[in-house]
């Protein structure tokens, strides 16, 4: 891991459309790559001093959408189906089969540098589950659990709570994890989530037997990303500044 003085700057968007949440994503990837080329070296984008930094980029979909990554495309009677229920449908360039992103869901987007950090993928990934598990933990959840490979993301019993499903390109992170807060399950009847046969979904609010809104979880959620990524999180109010 990185020396706690490695700072991460937090961009918490709100409920923003899913579409708003990749292009504020995919400028801090730029700005993290960009600054790695060192002085007197072109630039693909203008970036900013303080863009340069490690980010982690939060919102919540304002709008139900179902994204998949490599695998796991809906064929065409599929996809019509889903737009028919008032879904947008995304192809995302993350790990992983189609799933579900809407209101109620805090969305993570961590752009980190993990050769800065010396991090292999697989152990990334699994310091996106033990953010979680601590977040869980924080919240009186102590059943959730991580499942050895090739299973990703945090359950409870048979049902998933958290999907994850990264990017990394020239070791720089993008995409994260879906955390289900209040979601509306019921959308996720629709589809295969992650392409896991006879597996369910669960959230927060289910599993606590009370209304967990996202702005709730904000707050302890990043307290266990600082901890786990061992980092300074600096709060920010737009990629470019």
């Amino acid at each position: 891991m990185c020396p706690r003085a490695l700072s991460v700057r937090v961009l918490r968007l709100g409920a923003v459309p899913y579409a708003e949440a990749l292009r504020v994503q995919e400028r801090c990837v730029a700005a993290l790559r960009a600054a790695r080329r060192g002085p007197g070296q072109p630039l693909p984008v203008p970036v900013p001093v303080a863009a340069a930094a490690e980010s982690v980029v939060l919102s919540e979909p304002l709008q139900p959408v179902y994204t998949w990554g490599l695998r796991g495309a809906p064929g065409a009677a599929a996809a019509a189906a889903l737009r028919a229920r008032g879904a947008a449908l995304v192809a995302a360039r993350r790990g992983g089969h189609i799933t579900f992103h809407g209101p109620g869901q805090l969305l993570a987007f961590p752009v980190l540098d993990l050769r800065r950090r010396r991090l292999p993928l697989r152990a990334y990934v699994a310091g996106l589950e033990a953010l979680v598990l601590r977040l869980c933990r924080r919240l009186g959840l102590g059943a959730a659990r991580a499942l050895p490979p090739p299973y990703t993301g945090v359950w409870m019993g048979d049902s998933k709570l958290c999907a994850i499903g990264v990017h990394c390109g020239s070791h720089i992170t993008s995409h994260g994890l879906a955390l289900n807060c209040c979601t509306d399950l019921s959308w996720f009847e629709h589809i295969v989530p992650c392409g896991l046969e006879g597996k369910g979904v669960t959230s927060l609010s289910r599993e606590l037997g009370h209304h967990v809104a996202v702005s709730q979880v904000l707050q302890p959620f990043l307290d266990s990303f600082q901890e786990v990524f061992e980092c300074t999180l600096v709060s920010s109010e737009d990629p470019g500044d």
